[in-house]
């Protein structure tokens, strides 16, 4: 492949110049979600927990392999100014925050007679707090370049309950809230707001939860498998981290097609309006620092 070739791969790339932020991305959902984004061209601060050489690694290895930059914070999620610092030392290191996934999770399983304080203040804290905080850092500097987007990782748990995970289903219920919220307040503005609501992944944290689910539920960890984790999941499988990864993707650019598909400036694309509007929509595409312009709605 020579250069040239090389160069308009490059280009092509629907991230390159974004700058995004995933929580809980050393390993599991937000390490496949921070991979990614990375291969579309975005550069990437993780975050999350684990052993610092294995973060390095990881961290050196994707920066190497998709040739963006990515940095690592070990900020605590627990504590409202740990995550407001993730987004504005980001915004001082990388320059910008242009993408913001909230992924950051933990989980216990427990009747709520016996279900521990702490855990239900740690759960709360870190799956729906956290989200709020690192939103509400992000969210004016995004307002402020006519572009965001924010990704919540929720969870089929947002929509529905199980037994024994009160504070998880009430912490997930809690973030579609919230995703709606900053959905209609960034709205006029260019950023948008998603959730994703996926069924059970392969990730530590469900393998974790086997275990916990059998003796709560006093059945075979073959039986929860089966039975219990799948048995509203039509394929009978686990979804993978790469799926949730190109899920999370497509979401940071679809709002972009969404508005170039209504806009009757496509529609009727003779006008000079029109031809205007599309020189102006290519120019993102190539300059993504153009992508700050925020587009007069008609």
């Amino acid at each position: 492949m020579n250069s040239v070739t090389e160069t308009r791969i490059e280009r092509a790339l629907p991230l390159m110049g974004k700058v995004a932020v995933v929580t809980g991305s050393t390993s599991g959902i937000g390490l496949g979600i921070a991979q990614a984004l990375a291969r579309a061209g975005a550069d990437i601060m993780l975050n999350g927990l684990g052993d610092q050489g294995e973060i390095e690694r990881v961290r050196s290895g994707l920066s190497a392999e998709a040739g963006v930059r990515i940095g690592y914070h070990g900020a605590d999620l627990l504590n409202p100014g740990g995550a407001a610092a993730l987004v504005t030392d980001t915004i001082e290191r990388l320059g910008r925050v242009d993408i913001l996934v909230n992924n950051a999770g933990i989980q216990h399983v427990s009747p709520i007679e016996d279900f521990p304080v702490e855990k239900w203040d740690a759960i709360i804290a870190l799956n729906l707090s956290a989200a709020f905080h690192t939103t509400r850092a992000a969210f004016a500097p995004m307002k402020a370049a006519g572009w965001g987007r924010i990704v919540n990782i929720a969870s089929a748990h947002g929509l529905v309950a199980s037994p024994f995970k009160s504070a998880y289903v009430a912490a997930k219920h809690g973030v579609l809230g919230l995703t709606k919220t900053v959905a209609l307040e960034g709205a006029e503005h260019g950023v948008t707001c998603n959730a994703i609501c996926p069924g059970y992944v392969w990730t530590p944290l469900v393998e974790n939860q086997i275990d916990a689910t059998a003796q709560a539920r006093g059945i075979s960890r073959e039986d929860v498998i089966r039975n219990v984790l799948l048995a509203a999941q039509p394929s009978k499988r686990f979804a993978d981290v790469e799926e949730l990864g190109a899920l999370t993707v497509f979401g940071t650019f679809v709002s972009d097609l969404v508005l170039m598909w209504i806009d009757p400036r496509i529609r009727h694309p003779r006008t000079a309006e029109a031809q205007e509007f599309q020189l102006v929509q290519r120019r993102q595409l190539r300059e993504p620092r153009i992508g700050q312009i925020r587009l007069r709605q008609i």
